[in-house]
């Protein structure tokens, strides 16, 4: 959803670009751990819909900014302009040379991103307006301060588990950037 707004805003422009910039920007004035805990909170008994839901309310909107920025940065380069002479639709603009060359920094910031999500889960789940599951490793980590007395390797084995998976994402994110950049590519 974030990807399509964005590039429909850079590569449209006018009022619909201003639109969408607008409702980002509002969304972008509350931190997202805070709204989406405001979210799950007014649910009586929390699920993992409600979770998805409070995620993705304020989650797209770094994708949208991000692709619009790429767009507004390729719409005037020399190719969408030889495109765009020849008598090539904006659709056929946008699907055929935009959409392309944002696909890269869409996956490292995809990447990037699930790794904020997992810390997200972990602390709404830790202070119990997660989804109300067992598993959950924040839920792991709020059952385990009742043993922290008896052994720390309670709280460390869902602490260790969160925080290597979240370090691997970010590696992962910046080995595909490092990979997927063509600037980097030439050299």
């Amino acid at each position: 959803v974030g990807v399509s707004l964005g590039v429909i805003a850079g590569a449209l422009g006018g009022w619909v670009e201003e639109l969408i910039m607008r409702v980002i920007d509002v969304l972008l004035a509350f931190p997202g751990l805070l709204l989406n805990l405001a979210i799950v909170a007014v649910v009586k008994k929390p699920g993992v819909g409600h979770l998805v839901f409070a995620l993705c309310i304020n989650g797209w909107v770094g994708y949208a900014r991000m692709a619009r920025g790429q767009v507004l940065a390729l719409r005037n380069r020399e190719f969408v302009e030889a495109a765009r002479a020849i008598g090539v639709s904006r659709l056929g603009i946008m699907r055929r040379h935009l959409l392309p060359n944002i696909t890269s920094p869409i996956i490292v910031q995809a990447t990037l991103g699930f790794a904020n999500v997992i810390l997200i889960e972990s602390a709404l789940s830790f202070l119990g307006f997660g989804a109300q599951m067992p598993y959950s490793w924040g839920a792991l980590l709020d059952q385990d301060q009742t043993y922290l007395w008896l052994s720390t390797r309670y709280v460390l084995a869902p602490g260790i588990a969160i925080a290597v998976v979240v370090l691997g994402f970010n590696l992962l994110g910046d080995g595909l950037r490092d990979r997927l950049d063509p600037k980097r590519q030439n050299s």
